[in-house]
């Protein structure tokens, strides 16, 4: 496989054909080394249409899932971003790119173990890897974009209360085979508002189920 005619033709085929254009978003995906952060026995399908299957019944996402939540945060080089479930990784060294810093948190050990290793190599320095469940979160903290990388079956506003005014939160919502993107936008006032991006079906959070939820 040639890695960079095989990189090329993802962000024309799929993140550019599914709406994802903002130049910045496109830069960060292409050179975050995608390759990288897939599991060994994936490595054939590093930039296939496809959900990537990981350990704990986990998955990275598919490639323009990943360009459109990137693209949904309108990220500034000088915003603090939250990820919920770093997973592979790839798309902490994504968010990185484009933020002043990222604080990303798996309630896996193993995930937390490798994609530190994997964002060394890549000499990204501006992300903070934490291992618990990221609903146990104290609120006293508070971010410019929050990125949920998981489902969740219902809408938990826990992760909302951590959104600085003009903060904005990317969450898929719902079961299969029905899910929705959604985007949180949390304004000055004290109140936010929601924007459904798409449809899609990802792997669930972990541990999501067992949280109290609040249905929008």
């Amino acid at each position: 496989m040639n890695i960079e005619e095989a990189r090329d033709r993802m962000v024309e085929q799929q993140l550019r054909t599914w709406d994802v254009f903002d130049y910045r978003v496109l830069r960060a995906v292409r050179e975050c080394s995608r390759e990288l952060f897939v599991p060994n026995t994936y490595h054939d399908f590093a930039f296939a249409d496809m959900e990537i299957p990981l350990d704990h019944d986990q998955a990275m996402m598919n490639p323009k899932v990943e360009g459109r939540l990137l693209q949904s945060l309108s990220l500034n080089p000088n915003d603090r971003v939250l990820e919920i479930g770093t997973g592979s990784g790839f798309l902490t060294a994504c968010l990185a790119h484009l933020s002043q810093s990222v604080l990303s948190i798996d309630i896996f050990a193993g995930f937390t173990a490798e994609a530190r290793k994997k964002l060394k190599s890549l000499n990204i320095q501006n992300v903070n890897l934490l291992t618990q469940d990221a609903f146990s979160m104290a609120q006293n903290e508070q971010f410019d974009a929050i990125a949920v990388t998981g489902s969740i079956p219902t809408f938990n506003e826990h992760f909302v209360q951590m959104l600085r005014p003009g903060g904005r939160m990317f969450v898929i919502i719902g079961k299969a085979p029905a899910m929705e993107a959604i985007l949180i936008t949390q304004h000055n006032n004290g109140k936010w508002t929601q924007e459904s991006l798409f449809e899609t079906v990802v792997a669930p959070l972990s541990n999501a189920n067992q949280q109290v939820s609040f249905v929008l």
